[in-house]
């Protein structure tokens, strides 16, 4: 841990706002020293809350007043883009935003691009990518403990392909350390094929990967939810918690799960929405990657308009990376626009707590 202690803004404080606000808070090396949030009320029941006097109602208020060392990007998916490059524009040294990074990949591009050009650390967020252990077991995996990767497979792709579906595309591109290179994908019902948006989205199909791997994917779920990659003798499994790992079988041919004794990790307080936030904090130090970065966010929104783009095309083979940057996949109206907007507000009683 740093001896400098990071100057924090959340901006977009609702309710996935406010669990970073109080890790933030948590934390000994940073202070949340700004809050924006568009609600007026929230926005002062939050400054109470957290103990912090500058808040602002839009970002670029903020940055004429403050210039934060890390900025927490935390708001309705259509608001990302102009925040995070309005952070960078203005020497941010750190930005984090969250899931899914936009609804257009070249949305994507610019965020990505507009922080690399300035060498500014950009990191994803509360994705399950970031828990310790499933940093841990990829790491076994890459290091061969459990011997040559042979296949992989998704489970569950299906109801948000690009929100809740990037949970999956960043497990496996980290489990496999490669990329997704061609999708082929068929899906249902019709009605959500053929909206603008994933929301119920049941993708079904196979994923072929940089390194030679076929990963099948399932739109439902099977035995698991997730993720699992196998060796001759191994299979690793990440199914929204912990990865188990079984190797071998035993009398009756069911695998044999193993302990996988991980090493213990000193920050544990908010789930892998700690792992995140350390490993970010820690590049922003100048000491590795963010275990989920921006990039990794923009790769899952790609799989995903690629995935369903197939689908839309009878199963036709879409070879990525796209070459159409304009190509977007909106996700549910929640996500989208947020609470507020929806009619899913947060109300002022919650927020105080």
């Amino acid at each position: 841990m740093s001896d400098t202690k990071y100057r924090v803004a959340i901006i977009g404080c609702g309710r996935m706002g406010q669990n970073y606000a109080e890790a933030y808070t948590t934390y000994p090396d940073t202070e949340i020293i700004a809050i924006v949030d568009a609600n007026a009320q929230r926005r002062d029941v939050l400054g109470a809350r957290f103990s912090v006097d500058a808040l602002y109602a839009d970002v670029e208020t903020l940055l004429r007043n403050i210039v934060p060392d890390i900025a927490v990007v935390v708001t309705p998916t259509k608001y990302m883009k102009d925040a995070v490059i309005a952070c960078a524009e203005a020497g941010v040294k750190g930005i984090s935003t969250e899931k899914p990074i936009a609804a257009r990949l070249q949305d994507a591009d610019a965020m990505v691009e507009a922080c690399a050009e300035r060498g500014i650390v950009f990191a994803g967020g509360n994705l399950q990518r970031a828990m310790n252990e499933v940093q841990e077991a990829a790491s076994r995996l890459h290091n061969g403990e459990f011997g040559d990767i042979k296949g992989a497979s998704v489970h569950g792709f299906g109801g948000e392909i690009s929100g809740g579906g990037c949970q999956h595309i960043s497990v496996l591109r980290l489990f496999t350390n490669a990329e997704v290179e061609e999708v082929v994908a068929w899906g249902n019902p019709p009605e959500a094929l053929s909206a603008e948006t994933d929301e119920g989205l049941i993708i079904n199909g196979h994923f072929q990967l940089t390194n030679g791997l076929a990963c099948s994917v399932f739109g439902t779920q099977t035995p698991c939810r997730g993720v699992d990659v196998w060796t001759e003798e191994c299979l690793v499994r990440w199914d929204w918690n912990p990865p188990e790992i079984y190797k071998g079988y035993d009398r009756h041919g069911k695998r044999i799960r193993l302990e996988p004794n991980y090493n213990p990790y000193p920050w544990r307080e908010f789930s892998y929405l700690t792992g995140s936030i350390r490993s970010f904090l820690a590049a922003v130090d100048g000491n590795g990657h963010p275990w989920i970065t921006g990039a990794d966010l923009r790769q899952a929104l790609e799989v995903a308009i690629a995935a369903k783009l197939s689908a839309t095309r009878n199963s036709t083979p879409i070879k990525l990376p796209l070459e159409d940057r304009s190509l977007s996949l909106y996700p549910r109206p929640y996500r989208w626009l947020g609470g507020d907007a929806t009619g899913r507000p947060q109300s002022i009683e919650e927020a105080k707590s």
